[in-house]
């Protein structure tokens, strides 16, 4: 018993370290859009961000159930198994963060539970028809719901607002954003908070501690809605740099139908028990109002490689986690060697990560992409505008010719005429 005590320590603190991760990850979600419009100061938006996800935290445990006693069967499961899953997730969560892309802490979980509950106990040990239900298919719909949402939404906007007066309109959008700011950060609470209460329940459970079916103890529930508030208030800047600036140009008019769009759907999932992924219903609300603006555009590169993320998730946090549940059911040394191993991975990450450095003071510079080659072609074959020596001559490649001797010595020179 004095075994299971410990290891159960192990598990409930490596769940909370999940569940910072999970904060500083999904601020993007939340506070990209606000904090890339200028609607609040960045500092500002995570504070603000981060008190909401603990209120949102307390307001529902339907997603905790469906972690607990609904993705995988609690017969059979033992603690490593968790530790194992858990693992999998930060080192995803972190690598992601590291390049800046954004993806799902809650498959990056939900992989991880999977891969190893498949190595300790086989398939058997995973409910499917779940993980289809209210795993897979809210993963698909979820961005494309929101994305359409947004993209009338901003249409809408923009459509009413044809006559209004433009400065107006964007200091009444920048309000709108910063409360449907508040809503999204009220509605991660509610969904990604509950995650790691239901994987604390669910290591309660295989612990003895808990009876099967059991809610997530208040306790649990605190400690969970402490953790995500303080991942969310360091800020995941990396992550909000793209979000904000790397998928699209946003205005004002667009941030409010983005962020509005992704909470109503973040919002009716939590009802219904879907372990939703905020990171796919945001993201998608973005690229949706980035092309709800007439002249708008989203930066497909980017795009592909957040969807090439969002692929990559829940085999690749599973790979992680069987291998992790593989060393650690060998006995005590296993579960210290898999602790040791996550401990020196995070750190070697942070260190990798200080040689260039994004953070509130920097996190809306972004560098500008060279163009592809369609834009490339479409610009060779553009005819200059007429009159116009800049459309013909490349500024870098002006020159400079001397200007002509004046005949009157006591005239000045002339300037020298660039062309």
């Amino acid at each position: 018993m004095e075994h299971i005590s410990l290891l159960l320590a192990i598990v409930v603190v490596t769940a909370l370290v999940f569940d910072f991760t999970n904060g500083f990850h999904d601020t993007a979600n939340a506070m990209a859009t606000t904090i890339s419009t200028g609607a609040l100061k960045p500092k500002t938006a995570v504070a603000m961000s981060a008190v909401l996800n603990l209120v949102g935290a307390f307001l529902s445990v339907e997603v905790a159930k469906t972690i607990s006693s609904g993705l995988v069967k609690e017969e059979g499961i033992q603690p490593e198994v968790i530790l194992a899953a858990l693992v999998g997730a930060i080192l995803w969560n972190l690598v992601t963060w590291l390049v800046g892309l954004p993806s799902s802490s809650s498959h990056a979980l939900m992989g991880g539970l999977i891969g190893a509950t498949i190595a300790s106990i086989g398939f058997s040990g995973v409910n499917g028809g779940v993980v289809v239900s209210k795993v897979l298919i809210p993963a698909v719909a979820a961005p494309l719901v929101a994305g359409l949402a947004a993209m009338f939404a901003a249409r809408l906007t923009y459509r009413m607002d044809k006559n209004a007066d433009k400065k107006t309109t964007e200091k009444g959008y920048r309000a709108g954003q910063i409360a449907s700011a508040g809503l999204v950060s009220l509605a991660h609470g509610t969904n990604d908070a509950q995650k790691t209460m239901g994987i604390i329940t669910l290591a309660l459970v295989a612990g003895g501690i808990l009876a099967p079916g059991s809610n997530p103890p208040v306790w649990v529930i605190v400690s969970a809605g402490l953790a995500i508030a303080l991942g969310t208030y360091l800020g995941g800047w990396r992550i909000i740099r793209t979000m904000g600036k790397g998928l699209t140009d946003l205005q004002p008019q667009q941030g409010f139908a983005a962020q509005t769009s992704a909470a109503a759907v973040i919002l009716a999932s939590s009802n219904l028990g879907f372990s939703l992924s905020t990171t796919h219903s945001c993201s998608g609300a973005v690229m949706g109002a980035g092309l709800g603006r007439k002249g708008g555009v989203v930066r497909w590169s980017t795009a592909t490689r957040m969807f090439v993320a969002w692929g990559l998730t829940l085999p690749a946090a599973g790979l992680v986690a069987a291998g992790a549940e593989y060393v650690a059911r060998q006995g005590d040394w296993g579960v210290y060697t898999v602790a040791a191993f996550l401990v020196a991975s995070c750190l070697a990450i942070w260190v990798f990560s200080r040689r260039q450095v994004v953070d509130h003071t920097n996190v809306n510079d972004v560098e500008a992409e060279a163009p592809g080659a369609v834009s490339a072609a479409v610009a060779a074959v553009t005819p200059p505008a007429a009159g116009s020596v800049a459309a013909v001559a490349d500024e870098d490649l002006k020159t400079t010719i001397p200007a002509p001797v004046p005949t009157d010595p006591a005239a000045p020179p002339a300037p020298a005429a660039a062309v």
